[in-house]
């Protein structure tokens, strides 16, 4: 009965620390434990990281611009604006400009690259005339055109992106088209646009 009882004291213990050893390689204690779904890359792991800064748009332009004429900066290469007083540049922001291909037109749609001046300044409510094809209405608040039917304007936040979508115009955050449309530019500011 003693050897019985002995046997299944060793058996017990055997299988007791085969289960704990189970548990110690699923639960690994060199490292931090993590419930299933806490795994390293799993959509809650993202909701404890802290989000990543904005980007820094000032960091992708110069800083100096030779001008002595208020300038708005646009580089389609480098998505962004630049607001420059006296040479120096005070404000940026996300800049889309236009698309190599427009489906709607056959043709490119690149902003034309050069030296303007601002000839209209538009209101909240400020809508295409031409876009979408055929009758417009497409919203453009705090517009600024600068090249005929080419203009600085607002778009949601879907619109404003780190690419080269639009039809010709430039598209920013409505929040920087309306400091810039009250705050910088009035008729006859200087737009520079840089080649793609």
């Amino acid at each position: 009965m003693r050897s019985i009882r002995s046997c299944v004291s060793v058996l017990a213990f055997s299988l007791l620390t085969v289960m704990l050893s189970s548990c110690a390689n699923r639960y690994d204690s060199s490292g931090p434990y993590y419930p299933a779904d806490d795994q390293p890359g799993s959509h809650r792991e993202a909701e404890r990281q802290p989000a990543p800064p904005p980007p820094n748009y000032a960091e992708r332009l110069p800083q100096h611009i030779a001008t002595r004429d208020k300038a708005v900066l646009v580089d389609p290469n480098v998505h962004a604006w630049g607001a420059y007083r006296d040479g120096e540049l005070i404000k940026a922001g996300l800049a889309t400009a236009g698309s190599n291909w427009c489906p709607d037109l056959g043709r490119p749609c690149h902003t034309h690259a050069g030296t303007y001046r601002v000839n209209s300044l538009g209101s909240p409510n400020c809508k295409s005339s031409m876009f979408p094809i055929p009758k417009g209405g497409a919203p453009m608040p705090y517009c600024m055109f600068f090249n005929r039917n080419q203009a600085l304007h607002g778009s949601g936040e879907r619109e404003v992106i780190e690419g080269n979508i639009s039809h010709g115009c430039v598209r920013m955050h409505v929040s920087d088209a309306e400091w810039l449309r009250y705050n910088f530019v009035n008729v006859g500011t200087k737009v520079i646009v840089k080649p793609y």
